[in-house]
């Protein structure tokens, strides 16, 4: 039975994976799916691992780039209140792994806890933020992070105890499939003094980036160290251009997708960036947006 048939309510055919992600490029998926229930989840994950189809998870879409012929598979995107929902407990913030980040951090600050609101204006979901360990000059996230519950690729459920998890610059130890559930241990601070630190960070970050709808986040990690932007600016490749995407005069470490860009594109300014920079400074930098 064609998965579509039996998962019609969630499960999409061909879906334009430009819709479902920041750079607005990249061709269709095979399968697209946004399950609202744990059950579903499970059906579909088991479902996938006995067809042999290939399943990725997709968080917010701010730190993937798709290939413009597309992917074969199945991608998961988390739907629903209940992969999305956001409790806050004493000295606690629960959040699904569908939860915006940015809803996360405000409801930290508005019940008065601190700790994340330096990682404010960084795009994303939960568990996109924790597989990959988001962060910035002030913190990442897994600092925080006491608990995550997760779906292993053969549909089994597990918790993650503090002990268990381990975090390190843009990479975490939380490599299952999905991440369902975080819990966040934070500290309790004056809810009015964390508004205006957030408020600060904002404005700082908001002046020194590309707009939203312009990109994905950072291309490329920091080498220890150092700053990826720093290094591609003093390779003079700010302002590189191929094609229709160009590299952002603000920050160096991003790039802006204008009309008519391809996914090829982007590709090949990845490219171009990372030989210069070896070649001219002799630093190999490494990619932190995923490529599908």
């Amino acid at each position: 039975m064609p998965l579509q048939t039996e998962f019609e309510d969630i499960v999409q055919c061909d879906v334009p994976m430009a819709e479902h992600t920041w750079f607005k490029l990249g061709g269709p998926v095979e399968y697209f799916a946004q399950p609202t229930s744990i059950e579903q989840l499970e059906a579909l994950v088991q479902r996938c691992r006995e067809e042999d189809v290939r399943l990725r998870l997709l968080g917010g879409g701010s730190n993937v780039l798709v290939r413009d012929e597309g992917l074969q598979g199945m991608v998961v995107q988390l739907a629903g209140d209940l992969f999305q929902k956001i409790e806050t407990r004493p000295q606690r913030v629960v959040a699904g792994g569908g939860a915006k980040l940015g809803h996360v951090i405000s409801t930290a600050v508005r019940a008065g806890w601190g700790g994340l609101e330096t990682m404010v204006g960084i795009p994303g979901t939960i568990g996109g933020a924790l597989h990959g360990n988001a962060g910035g000059r002030g913190g990442d996230i897994g600092q925080w992070t006491c608990q995550a519950t997760v779906m292993t690729r053969a549909g089994e459920i597990h918790q993650r105890q503090r002990d268990d998890l381990a975090f390190g610059y843009r990479e975490s130890s939380l490599d299952e499939l999905v991440i369902l559930e975080a819990q966040f241990e934070l500290e309790e601070e004056d809810p009015e003094e964390l508004t205006k630190r957030m408020q600060k960070l904002w404005i700082i970050k908001k002046a020194n980036q590309p707009l939203a709808h312009q990109s994905a986040g950072c291309i490329f990690k920091n080498p220890r160290g150092m700053s990826a932007a720093m290094l591609i600016e003093q390779a003079g490749l700010k302002g590189a251009r191929v094609g229709q995407v160009v590299v952002s005069e603000r920050h160096a470490n991003f790039m802006i997708a204008e009309q008519g860009a391809t996914a090829k594109d982007v590709l090949q300014l990845i490219d171009q960036i990372h030989q210069a920079v070896a070649e001219r400074l002799g630093v190999e930098l490494e990619k932190e947006i995923e490529i599908w």
